[in-house]
């Protein structure tokens, strides 16, 4: 059977060592979790959407799902934020452009879409929530941190995971403020963090983690059964 294709919008990189110049990426660990999945991944360009034949809509049409990867954080202002926060890090307005736009028409379009840290912010950004630049300093912060995070009963993140519970491997600093119109949360951690955003009545199967699944895929279950319902998602649009 053919694999079905799921785009993942790359990421820029100032630097690769493998290829002397600036680079787009994806992290390894992601698209191999895709392909155990079953899905195909392709590695979209983050093109202006304001570009003649760069119309994301008419991009991502041609895939079967979606996966919103983490990153560098988004613009202050794009969520009506007045000042920069000094921890804030990595801001790229192409990107910012870009994966708002995907966002936004994977969701109208009812594409399945998996979004990932930074990809659950981009969302929740996209449907007019806001973000808290920064969380605090270690004693607050998720980063290098795996930390054990409750699933809301009845959620689609439940059915995808099968699970009560996931022990979630963090690496963010900023985390939702205000959530977006019609999202709903459904997981948060012990510390009040929102871990997960799922639209209800959406056109589509849709569900985002703050949180990085692919990091433990490889050897947690719970982990990759959320690669495995968006490919099976792509596969029955299909």
């Amino acid at each position: 059977m053919t694999r079905p294709l799921i785009a993942v919008p790359a990421r820029f990189s100032a630097t690769t060592s493998a290829l002397r110049h600036a680079a787009e990426v994806s992290a390894r660990a992601l698209v191999e979790a895709v392909w155990r999945a079953g899905g195909e991944p392709v590695s979209i360009h983050p093109a202006d959407p304001a570009e003649a034949g760069a119309d994301v809509a008419e991009r991502l049409a041609r895939f079967d799902g979606v996966l919103l990867p983490g990153g560098g954080d988004l613009a202050p202002y794009r969520y009506g934020a007045t000042g920069i926060h000094p921890s804030v890090y990595d801001v790229d307005g192409l990107q910012d452009d870009f994966d708002l736009e995907a966002a936004r028409r994977a969701l109208d379009l009812g594409i399945p879409l998996l979004a990932i840290c930074r990809g659950l912010q981009v969302v929740n950004v996209a449907l007019g929530g806001t973000l808290e630049q920064d969380m605090g300093g270690p004693e607050r912060e998720h980063r290098h941190l795996v930390h054990p995070v409750p699933i809301r009963p009845g959620t689609l993140l439940e059915r995808a995971t099968g699970a009560g519970k996931a022990e979630a491997s963090c690496y963010h600093h900023q985390r939702v403020d205000r959530v977006g119109a019609g999202l709903t949360v459904t997981a948060r951690a012990a510390d009040g963090t929102v871990e997960g955003l799922e639209l209800p009545g959406a056109e589509g199967w849709f569900t985002a983690v703050q949180w990085h699944p692919e990091d433990t895929a490889h050897r947690d279950p719970v982990q990759q059964a959320l690669f495995d319902a968006l490919v099976r998602a792509a596969r029955e649009r299909r």
